[in-house]
């Protein structure tokens, strides 16, 4: 026997279909109030589109659950909403809601990490984003497991936080960002450059201490394979490195020209490149990928010193004596732009195995 259809209930479907539909035509929302103050929501991950939808009704902008419920299954969009923390203009279309939930158009921040920073630098730009306790958090990355701990040769997370622009979604942990910038890191270590690395018998670790020094010194992004040449021969003929930066690392501070009282201040720290031979523990800052490439395919050149000119190019020598010239040069060149700019004395500092080497 055929079954009659209820009228009461086709009524009510009807209805709630009439007001689904609604939404669909944009009216869902009031536009009076399109211009108060954005309202701020999250939708947990593995939520139910009935969660969804209450958080949407606690938040003033769904009045009809039902409605939105029905409007959503109908539009076969109730089962597509991305988790994240999101934020939206008060009376909203129904459509326009669904549409950013489906599209996951979630509230992100951007984390910048410049070539050439130490952890000390990188760490407070992550707790203010995160809420994490900076000094806590340099602690952890800076311990001796850090590098086993993200799977990176170490000693420390130093110099494995790649630097570039990064975009996560507000609300995502310290642990989450800091993965995803290792995860950088490794990328740059293409089997093209595992296999440079090999051919000149530098491990990746090696390589990246190295380059980390280059970012440092390198004002001049074209002499970086030059300042890595200077840095490889010296440790041919087992010659210390004498770098500047090294010893700013060790003492955790910068110092616009460094003394002799700064090095003898580490004297015995394993980064001072002054008093050890051969390269630091580990890097001493994040370096580029040109800085990377720079420290596996140096430039073929005899040079043993460089001193920085007074415009951040540096002047390359072969000899201690040559090299000495060069700093006399320098310091008249810092003389000269000074009296120029009628600004008092001008500060220079020397690069690797500068000033202070040749006073010796």
């Amino acid at each position: 026997m055929q079954r009659l259809c209820n009228p009461r209930r086709t009524y009510g479907m009807l209805s709630l279909l009439a007001v689904a539909m609604l939404g669909a035509c944009g009216s869902g929302g009031d536009p009076s109030l399109a211009d108060g103050e954005p309202i701020r929501f999250t939708i947990p991950a593995g939520a139910s589109f009935s969660a969804v939808t209450d958080t949407l009704v606690a938040r003033d902008l769904v009045s009809n659950a039902l409605g939105f419920r029905l409007y959503a299954r109908y539009k076969k969009l109730d089962r597509n909403v991305k988790p994240g923390v999101y934020e939206t203009a008060p009376g909203q279309s129904w459509e326009a809601l669904l549409e950013k939930l489906v599209r996951g158009d979630i509230i992100r921040m951007t984390v910048v990490v410049p070539e050439g920073w130490t952890l000390a630098q990188i760490v407070p730009r992550l707790a203010a984003v995160t809420g994490a306790s900076a000094d806590s958090l340099l602690t952890a990355l800076l311990a001796e497991d850090a590098g086993e701990r993200y799977g990176v040769d170490g000693p420390t997370l130093e110099g494995y936080v790649y630097p570039a622009t990064y975009t996560f979604p507000l609300g995502s942990g310290v642990e989450t960002m800091l993965r995803s910038m290792v995860d950088r890191y490794r990328q740059v270590w293409t089997e093209t450059r595992l296999a440079a690395a090999d051919s000149i018998g530098m491990s990746p670790r090696e390589v990246v201490t190295l380059a980390s020094i280059v970012e440092k010194e390198a004002r001049v992004w074209g002499e970086r394979d030059t300042i890595a040449a200077v840095y490889r021969n010296r440790l041919r003929i087992g010659m210390p490195l004498q770098a500047d930066p090294t010893v700013q690392y060790a003492r955790g501070e910068h110092e616009t020209r460094l003394l002799f009282q700064h090095i003898d201040e580490v004297a015995d720290h394993p980064y001072n490149t002054y008093r050890r031979t051969g390269l630091p523990p580990g890097p001493i800052a994040s370096p580029s990928t040109g800085a990377i490439d720079a420290a596996l395919h140096p430039a073929d050149v005899s040079f043993l010193y460089f001193v920085a000119r007074p415009n951040g190019t540096h002047i390359f020598t072969r000899s201690l004596a040559e090299h000495n010239n060069a700093i006399q040069l320098v310091r008249r060149m810092a003389r000269e732009a000074a009296a120029a700019r009628e600004a008092g004395a001008a500060t220079t500092g020397a690069g690797a195995g500068g000033a202070a080497a040749s006073d010796q």
